[in-house]
C-alpha cells in the first residue's frame, strides 16, 4: 500500500514522566495524551492529525474499501427478523426494516397476528451519532415496556417508560444506570444498578417506585469490594429477583421475593474466596453449578431453606477433568445441561420424574440416561436460545459453524430426537455452504500441550502447499471462548484465497476452566507463546504462506497482537489491533481507570512487586524494541469506556519513534464511538470494511479469486 499523498505522520511530542516503582523507574514520554475530559486542544489536534495521516494512507483503496462495505452488507437479509417467542400472553420479536440501522421491537396475540409496535429504535437513534440500546424489559402485567439507552458509548445508560397501550412516555426516567430493569411481580417497583461515573463499575442497587422522582428512589444494596461486578435477574418462574456478585474467582447470588418487593436481598451462601456459582430454581429447590470441589464444576441441588449449609447439597452431575459444565436450563419436567469436551460444546436432556408422599411434593430426581443431541460439524457452536416459560415441553436452541449460518432449532422434548428449524440466518449474494470446509486441529506448542485451532476455507481456492494468505484471529482472556462460529464478513476473504484460522489460546476456556487459568495472573505468557506457535505450526503444515500471515486481535486480543509482534514480529506480514489493551502496567496501578480493580486476579496487582515484574515483562507499550514491526492499523473509540483511548495513542507514538521498518503504521480513532465501534446494524461494517481493505489491500487481492 504505496501512499499517493505525501502527508508525513504524526510525530507526537515527547514529555518525560518519570514513574518509580519497586525500584524500577520507567519514562512515559506520551503520558500527556492522557485527557479524561478528551477536551485538550493539543491531545484533540494530534488525534486527528493521525486521522487524517491514515486517511491520506488509505486514499488507493478507498474505492476498494467501498466496495468491500458494499459486499459486506450486501449479504445481509434487509429484513432481517428473530423468531418470537412467547412470554405471558404475547409473542415477542426484533425485526429490522429495509435500510434501517435499528430494530423495531414487536410483540403479537399470535406467532402470525397482529403486531403491536413497542419500540422503533431507529426513531430513537435519530440525531446521534451514536446510539446503543440497552435492557429492554416487559413489567409482568405487559402494560409497560422500559429501555435504556447510551448516546455517548460510555456503557451508561438513561432509562425511559413507556405506556405500551398509549404509545406515550412516562414522566418516570432513570439515569446513570446500567441500562437494565427488573421488574418485581406488583408492575409497580423496580430494580436497577447505578454505575459510578467516574470508575464506570455498577456498584448499587436501587428501588425505584413508578410514578416518583429517581430522588426517591431507595438504595437496597451496595457492593463495597470494587473487585466485583453486580448484575440483577429473575428466576425463571419469576418468584424471586436474584442480585449476582461476581469477581473472576469469587461470586455470590442474592434473592428476594419478587412478591415482596419492599423487603431484603438475602446471600443464599456468603461469598467464600474461590468459590464461583450460580442457581436456578425449580419449586423449594436451587439447582447450584459450582466450582466446590470441582475445578471444572459440578451441578448440585437443594432446598432453599438449606442452601447456605453445604452438607446438604446432593450431586446431581459430578465433575470431570475432561469436560466443563457451561451451563443449564431447569424445566419443570426437564434439564438440560451444556458441557464443553475437548473444546466442543454438547447439549444433554434429563427427564426429571417428580416424586410424591400422598399429596406431599417430595421434589424431583434427574434420570441417570440423558439423551444427546447430536451434530456433525467439526467445529461449531450451540447454545441455549431463549426459553422464557419454565413450564415448556419445548427447548429452543441456536446453532452454527463457519460454514452454517445461524439457526435456530425447536425440539419437543416428549418426542426427541424430532425438531424443527424455526429459522435460518439469510446470506445473501450466492452463498453457498458446500463450497467451503472448516477444520478443527491440534497444534503443538512448545510445552507440549495442544492448542486447538479452527480453519475455514474455500474448497476451490485451498491447495495446502503454503501458497494462501493466512489470516489468524485470537483473543485469550477472562475465560471467554471464541467459538467457531458462522461470520458472513469472512467470506470476503475466502473468496479471495485467504485461510481463516482462530487461534483458541489460553486464557480463554476452550478447554475447561484449566486452558483459562494456564493463561491468566503469571501464566499469561502462554497466551503469546501460544498464539505465535500456532502461527508456526500453520505456515510449516501449508495452510498458509509465511510471508503473507497477517493477525488481528481487539481489546483483551489488542494486548495479544501487541505481544505477539514485540516477541516475533518478523512472522507476521500485517496485524490490525483494535481497541486494544496495551499499557497494562500503568493502567492497573490506576484504580480511578474504569474497571482496573475488577481485573486484580485477570492480570494481577502491580502494587505487588511479583506481578509488577511479571507484567512488565510482556507490557505491550513497556517492551516495544528498536527493530523491524509488521505493517499496522491500529483503532480506537475516544468515549472508549474499557480499554481508554490513550493507550493506543501512546502505543502509536512509541512505536513511530522506536520501529526500524518503513511498513505502514495507521491509527484510526472513532471520535464518536466507545469500545464496541460505531452502532447501527449497517454501519458497523465500516470497521470491518476497514480492516479487510487494510489487508487485502497490502496482499494485492483486491479480486475475487475463485475457479
Amino acid at each position: 500500500m504505496k501512499p499517493v499523498n505525501p502527508v508525513q505522520p504524526p510525530i507526537a511530542e515527547k514529555i518525560p514522566n518519570e514513574m518509580k516503582l519497586h525500584g524500577i523507574e520507567r519514562i512515559d514520554d506520551y503520558y500527556w495524551l492522557r485527557d479524561d475530559a478528551r477536551k485538550n486542544p493539543k491531545v484533540l489536534a494530534h488525534l486527528e492529525a493521525e486521522n487524517r495521516y491514515t486517511k491520506a494512507q488509505f486514499s488507493p483503496f478507498e474505492g476498494f474499501q467501498q466496495t468491500l462495505f458494499d459486499e459486506l452488507i450486501g449479504r445481509l437479509d434487509k429484513d432481517e427478523s428473530s423468531v418470537p417467542y412467547l412470554w405471558h400472553s404475547h409473542w415477542y420479536s426484533r425485526r429490522y426494516k429495509q435500510g434501517f440501522e435499528y430494530p423495531l421491537v414487536i410483540r403479537q396475540g399470535e406467532p402470525d397476528g397482529d403486531e403491536t409496535l413497542l419500540l422503533d429504535v431507529n426513531l430513537r437513534a435519530e440525531g446521534h451519532e451514536f446510539y446503543g440500546l440497552g435492557g429492554v424489559s416487559v413489567s409482568p402485567d405487559e402494560s409497560i415496556i422500559a429501555f435504556g439507552e447510551d448516546t455517548l458509548s460510555r456503557r451508561i445508560y438513561r432509562v425511559y417508560f413507556k405506556d405500551i397501550a398509549s404509545g406515550k412516555l412516562l414522566e418516570d426516567e432513570l439515569t446513570g444506570t446500567d441500562g437494565r430493569v427488573v421488574w418485581a411481580n406488583d408492575n409497580k417497583h423496580l430494580f436497577y444498578i447505578a454505575k459510578d461515573p467516574k470508575t464506570l463499575l455498577g456498584f448499587q442497587v436501587f428501588r425505584h417506585q413508578l410514578g416518583t422522582s429517581q430522588s426517591q428512589d431507595v438504595l437496597v444494596f451496595e457492593e463495597k469490594d470494587d473487585s466485583f461486578y453486580i448484575s440483577l435477574g429473575k428466576s425463571l418462574d419469576e418468584s424471586r429477583i436474584t442480585l449476582f456478585n461476581e469477581s473472576t474467582t469469587t461470586s455470590e447470588v442474592s434473592v428476594l421475593d419478587a412478591d415482596m418487593p419492599l423487603g431484603e436481598f438475602k446471600p443464599l451462601l456468603a461469598r467464600e474466596e474461590g468459590h464461583e456459582y450460580s442457581v436456578a430454581k425449580l419449586g423449594s429447590s436451587y439447582y447450584i453449578l459450582t466450582n466446590w470441589k470441582a475445578i471444572n464444576f459440578r451441578l448440585m441441588k437443594v432446598d432453599e431453606t438449606k442452601f447456605s449449609d453445604k452438607a446438604m447439597w446432593q450431586e446431581v452431575i459430578g465433575a470431570r477433568a475432561d469436560s466443563r459444565i457451561e451451563d443449564y436450563l431447569l424445566l419443570e419436567k426437564f434439564l438440560i445441561v451444556q458441557t464443553r469436551e475437548k473444546g466442543i460444546s454438547q447439549l444433554r436432556v434429563f427427564r426429571l420424574t417428580h416424586v410424591n408422599n400422598g399429596d406431599v411434593s417430595q421434589g424431583e430426581y434427574v434420570e441417570s440416561e440423558p439423551f444427546e443431541i447430536p451434530f456433525n460439524d467439526p467445529a461449531y457452536i450451540v447454545g441455549l436460545d431463549v426459553n422464557a416459560r419454565q413450564e415448556s415441553d419445548k427447548l429452543r436452541i441456536y446453532y452454527s459453524s463457519p460454514t452454517t449460518p445461524e439457526s435456530i432449532y425447536e425440539y419437543d422434548l416428549t418426542s426427541l430426537p424430532i425438531r424443527v428449524l424455526l429459522k435460518q440466518e439469510k446470506v445473501l449474494g450466492g452463498f453457498e455452504s458446500e463450497a467451503y470446509k472448516a477444520e478443527r486441529i491440534f497444534i503443538t506448542a512448545r510445552d507440549g500441550v495442544q492448542v486447538p485451532v479452527t480453519l475455514v476455507y474455500r474448497k476451490d481456492t485451498f491447495s495446502k502447499d503454503g501458497s494462501n494468505p493466512l489470516y489468524q484471529y485470537g483473543y485469550g482472556a477472562y475465560g471467554h471462548t471464541i467459538d467457531p462460529d458462522f461470520d458472513s464478513s469472512a467470506i470476503s476473504l475466502l473468496d479471495r484465497g485467504v485461510v481463516y484460522a482462530i487461534a483458541h489460546v489460553r486464557g480463554g476456556e476452550m478447554l475447561g476452566r484449566p486452558w483459562y487459568d494456564d493463561g491468566r495472573m503469571l501464566n499469561k505468557q502462554h497466551s503469546f507463546d501460544d498464539f505465535i506457535d500456532v502461527t508456526k505450526a500453520l505456515t510449516s503444515q501449508g495452510y498458509g504462506d509465511r510471508k503473507r500471515v497477517v493477525a488481528a486481535g481487539g481489546s483483551a486480543g489488542g494486548l495479544l497482537m501487541g505481544g505477539v509482534i514485540n516477541q516475533a514480529p518478523e512472522l507476521y506480514f500485517a496485524v490490525a489491533a483494535h481497541v486494544p489493551f496495551v499499557d497494562i502496567v500503568t493502567t492497573m496501578l490506576d484504580e480511578s481507570i474504569p474497571l482496573t480493580t475488577n481485573e486484580y486476579d485477570e492480570w494481577g496487582n502491580p502494587n505487588e512487586k511479583r506481578y509488577f515484574d511479571y507484567m512488565l515483562s510482556y507490557s505491550p507499550y513497556d517492551q516495544i524494541k528498536r527493530q523491524a514491526y509488521p505493517h499496522m492499523l491500529v483503532t480506537t473509540g475516544l468515549h472508549d469506556s474499557q480499554v481508554q483511548y490513550f493507550e493506543p495513542a501512546k502505543w502509536v507514538a512509541k512505536l513511530r519513534d522506536y520501529k526500524t521498518d518503513d511498513n505502514q503504521l495507521l491509527f484510526h480513532i472513532d471520535m464518536e464511538a466507545g469500545h464496541g465501534g460505531k452502532s447501527g446494524r449497517y454501519r458497523r461494517y465500516q470497521d470491518t470494511a476497514q480492516e479487510y481493505a487494510f489487508f487485502l489491500g497490502l496482499l494485492g487481492l483486491n479480486e475475487i479469486k475463485t475457479k
